[in-house]
Parts: C-alpha cells; structure tokens; sequence
C-alpha cells in the first residue's frame, strides 16, 4: 500500500534546506562541486560538501560529536514542527526512525585512531559509539525523546532507499503509525581513499553516460522524510508559512529490491539485477513502465554501472523515458544517496518546482556508442503534463544490491496549469 511522504528536511552540495536545493536542482547548478585537497594524499579531488554553518550539537550523554550527525541535525531542525506534531498525535512509542548511513562518525573516529598511533594512547573525548552505524539513527531517536522502533540500515549505497523501503513495511505492518526515515553520510577519508584505491574517483566533475567518463565524484549530505498511512498537511508542518499550500499529496507508491550477488563491487554486466527491481517497483505500484514520467538514474559515471544501467533501462523503458543522474551537481552520497534522490523526486512533484522543471542532466554531451540510447534531460525541459505523474529513482550499490523507488502524487483540487514540454535529449 502506498504511504505519504508529508514533509522532508534535506542538505546537500546544492544547499541547506528545500527551497535553496531546489532552486539549484532545476538550475543544474553544480556550483557545489569544488576540488579540495587533504583527503587523499597529494592528490586534489572534486567533492559536494554542504555548504555554511551547521548546527551546533546538543549535549546528549552517549552521544559524541560528528559532522554527519550535524548534517542529520540540520535536516531534522528544518521540518521539526512537522516532528513535534506527529509525535504529540501518534506517541513516542508509536514513532519509529530508520536511516541509512555509511560513514556515520568514523572521520572523526579516525583522526582519534591517527593520534593513538602517534601517541600510543586514544584521546580522552573517544568513544567508539561515534563510529557504529546505529549512532545517527540513535542520535536522532534521543534527541527527539522516542522509544518506538530505532535502527539504521548500511546497504552501501542502497542504504538510504532501503531505510525509505523498510519504513513503508513498518506502517503497511501496524508496527508504528509514523516513521522518520532518509539517510546521511558525510565527506570522510575512508570513503574517498577506499573508492581512490580502486580507481573509481574523478579528479573533475563526473561525466555520467559520457565516453568520457571515468569515475565518481563522492558528496555528503541529508534527506529526512516524515511518513505517514494518511497524508498530512505539509506546509505549516513544515514551518514554511510563506510557501503555497498544494493540493498535492506525494507519497511512496512502491519499491522494489533485488540481490544478483554478482561480484563484491562491481555490478552485474547485463543489468538483470536492476531489472528486477525496477520491474518489481512497478508491480508495487500498480503501474506500468509507460507511466513513469522521469527516471532518476542511480548514473555514478563508472565505465561498468553506467553501461549496466543504460541495458537495465532500455530493457524496461524500450518507449524512453526522460532521465537524469544528479550525482554532477551534489556528488555520489553513497548511505544518503538513496534517500536523497528520491528527495529531488519529491521537491520534482511538490510546490517548490512551480514551473514544473525536471532535474537536467550534467555532462559533455559526447555520448558512449556501444550504450543504447537514453532520453537525458537538457536544462529547461518540463514535467508531462498529464496528471497524477510518477517518478522512479534507482539505487545501485556493492555486492549487487538494487533499489527502485516509485513517487507519484494524489491530487486534490487544484488550479488547472499547462506547460509545455520539452523534448528530452537523446544520448
């Protein structure tokens, strides 16, 4: 059954919060993307890092500092309202809080390790909660007084489209009557030297889908949904007074995971694997392929995963669909990245896109010729026009674990709005 996402909290490369995000998303602004150097030795790589201050953390015992559960904070302060009101409505044991994460606070975890090898002890602040993978959920869980069902989910980078999966079981079940649930990671050495070693990191901008193409770039950042059975009014949940109420309900229509356990990094060449799940999302859903109106492609610019997508989506959507990887304006966020694609689904659907953009797709625009050809959004182009519309986004990760997410809107009364649509770009 499909459930509702009523209000959602994010940071990445593109900005804090929902209206900087998007007005960047649908500029295909990758102003974010900058080289930086120090986290791999004498090498200086292009990374998405969430731009200005983050919050300060509070003091909750067991719960040490981390820049990634700052970036959780951030995202959780934005739609609190949203929160506290669910939280009064259903009680604390009746919440649940599922997150994927990859990292969580192991760069700080880290430069404490570098000092006990230089100095042959730990330092006093230590603590190894900082670094276990059930820290931000756990955070986030205490900081919001809760005891309902807590638990983070690290599935590489599936981890957050997998939080969003377990958290519809969890309501569709009886287990709970709201879930918050997304995922977060943020920059840290280990991810970018361990990708580095297997030679997988661009210098510059990635190029998805490029001949061009060679590696990743990684990012961090945080998407943090709000999911309920019945919709919830979004607008004063979120706080946000001064955006128009939409008759729109976004929900989660669906979902859909495979395994091919082809190999421990690299995906299955011939993309059935992704079929899979992307068959079983629609079946979720109750759809068919010819109502998907835009594709968020998982697109992390590798010589074997775009080819692998490119089958996978040709095979499902041999009428075409528009597509896109956002992954050249925010970075790959690996645990977050599930999550926070299926966030540029939402704020696709949702009153902050009021000229009803899709996400464009970044690259050179020199095409890989042993790829089928995908319909890539240029700048510009626009949402179908008929109504309700249905987005999927793909998350592809290690060890060949594959997510399909589906989004679509319920729609209320609204005023009737036409555009025109523009053609995709075909690659």
């Amino acid at each position: 059954m499909p459930v509702y996402l009523n209000a959602l909290g994010l940071n990445c490369a593109l900005g804090q919060g929902k209206q900087a995000v998007a007005t960047a998303l649908f500029a295909g602004d990758s102003s974010g993307m900058q080289a930086q150097s120090g986290w791999v030795t004498e090498r200086a790589l292009t990374v998405g890092s969430v731009p200005g201050d983050l919050p300060e953390l509070p003091k909750l015992p067991g719960h040490p500092p981390s820049r990634n559960n700052q970036l959780l904070l951030a995202a959780a302060l934005e739609i609190e309202p949203a929160l506290r009101a669910a939280i009064a409505q259903f009680g604390t044991e009746r919440v649940a809080i599922i997150l994927g994460t990859s990292t969580s606070g192991i760069e700080e975890a880290s430069q404490s390790i570098a000092e006990y090898f230089k100095q042959g002890e730990l330092p006093a602040h230590y603590d190894y909660a900082q670094q276990e993978l059930a820290e931000p959920a756990n955070f986030l869980s205490d900081w919001l007084g809760l005891s309902g069902p807590c638990f983070s989910i690290s599935t590489a980078c599936t981890s957050g489209a997998r939080a969003l999966l377990s958290a519809q079981r969890l309501l569709n079940l009886g287990v709970c009557d709201a879930v918050i649930c997304g995922g977060v990671d943020s920059l840290c050495r280990l991810t970018l030297n361990g990708f580095s070693a297997l030679e997988a990191v661009s210098a510059e901008r990635c190029n998805p889908f490029s001949v061009n193409r060679h590696g990743i770039n990684i990012g961090e950042g945080a998407a943090l949904f709000l999911m309920t059975k019945e919709p919830m009014s979004r607008a004063p949940l979120d706080g946000a007074a001064t955006v128009p109420r939409s008759a729109t309900a976004i929900a989660l229509l669906g979902g859909g995971a495979s395994c091919d356990a082809h190999h421990i990094s690299a995906p299955q060449p011939d993309g059935h694997g992704a079929q899979s799940a992307m068959r079983k999302a629609l079946q979720a859903a109750g759809i068919s392929a010819t109502q998907v109106n835009y594709l968020n492609l998982h697109g992390t610019a590798t010589t074997h995963n775009d080819a692998m997508e490119s089958l996978a989506v040709q095979a499902i959507f041999p009428h075409g669909v528009p597509c896109s990887s956002s992954k050249p304006m925010v970075g790959h966020t690996l645990g977050a990245a599930g999550a926070l694609e299926a966030a540029f689904c939402w704020l696709t659907l949702s009153e902050y896109n009021p000229e009803h953009l899709l996400p464009p797709h970044l690259w050179d625009g020199e095409a890989d010729p042993s790829l089928p050809a995908l319909n890539l959004v240029q700048a510009g182009t626009h949402i179908a026009v008929n109504r309700p519309r249905r987005l999927m986004s793909n998350s592809f990760a290690f060890g060949g674990n594959n997510i399909s997410l589906l989004l679509g809107e319920e729609m209320g009364e609204e005023p009737n709005e036409e555009h025109s649509e523009a053609p995709g770009e075909r690659a």
